[in-house]
């Protein structure tokens, strides 16, 4: 399923314009976290942003999702100015932020105590969930008794369980290790495909943009700027391991070669001129 193919997104329209953020602007040594930034999210669509440690990723995220003030600019959703925090979204951290005193189950359900959602509509949904990221026999067990992978898991079926138009993502399979991200890998993006929100995802890793998105957002190191954007024009869903096909190597290319011309990335970056670096937990 390409992209042209795909119909009915049921996301929303994401707008950045001339976005930026400086902390201690009256002090005397004012940083620059995000240079002047304009970015446009379309309905369903799949975008990430890749780039060093530092460079605003998280920043960007954070104002696109009102959660921090822009010192410039002005985010829009669906063209209303966002004036506060942006509600009817889904997002999710590296740090999976579950309740250590609630059961998996209750921790996806607290989307329904706080949104004031009927419980029974959420736990059918949980259901769904659990059963498609492999949590099945997790519900009445606690964090600490549920390893890394799955306690990421119950933090992104708590994202998805309320069907949200937006999801916004840092990071979110950072503490995984490599075998399980490609697996919860695979599994957003089989939920993405369902019902087509519109989702900003952070990461730096490069194969989780090239397998994840239609569009990769590559940032210089700090102050972030744009310095290319990347359309990735592959089948869905794309396979579990990417590896170092053509296909893959021809997006993953293009994203290295600005991290070696910018100096986060030494070396023979892309050995013989054609090999993308390779490896699942290829990052930056």
């Amino acid at each position: 399923m390409t992209r042209a193919e795909r119909s009915g997104p049921s996301g929303i329209r994401l707008e950045l314009d001339k976005v930026s953020r400086v902390f201690g602007e009256d002090s005397d040594t004012p940083f620059l976290a995000l240079t002047e930034t304009s970015l446009t999210l379309e309905p369903g669509e799949f975008v990430s942003v890749v780039g060093p440690s530092g460079c605003g990723k998280s920043t960007l995220m954070l104002i696109a999702a009102g959660l921090l003030g822009a010192t410039t600019g002005e985010v829009r959703v669906n063209g209303d100015p966002l004036r506060s925090a942006l509600t009817d979204v889904g997002i999710a951290f590296q740090d999976h932020l579950l309740l250590d005193f609630r059961t998996a189950r209750e921790n996806v359900l607290l989307q329904a105590d706080v949104r004031g959602i009927d419980r029974k509509k959420l736990g059918k949904r949980t259901d769904e969930l659990f059963k498609q990221l492999g949590l099945d026999g997790v519900d009445d067990k606690y964090p600490n008794q549920l390893s890394g992978g799955m306690r990421q898991r119950v933090s992104l079926a708590r994202t998805l369980v309320h069907s949200p138009p937006m999801l916004m993502l840092d990071e979110p399979f950072g503490a995984l290790d490599a075998l399980t991200r490609l697996q919860v890998r695979h599994d957003l993006e089989q939920l993405w495909l369902q019902a087509q929100p519109t989702v900003l995802f952070i990461t730096h890793s490069v194969e989780e943009a090239v397998g994840l998105s239609d569009r990769i957002i590559v940032f210089s190191p700090s102050p972030g700027e744009i310095v290319d954007e990347v359309s990735v024009d592959l089948e869905r869903p794309r396979p579990l391991a990417l590896g170092d096909t053509p296909e893959y190597a021809h997006y993953a290319d293009q994203v290295f070669a600005h991290f070696e011309r910018m100096g986060v990335l030494h070396g023979d970056v892309l050995p013989g001129g054609g090999g993308a670096g390779g490896g699942s937990g290829t990052a930056v």
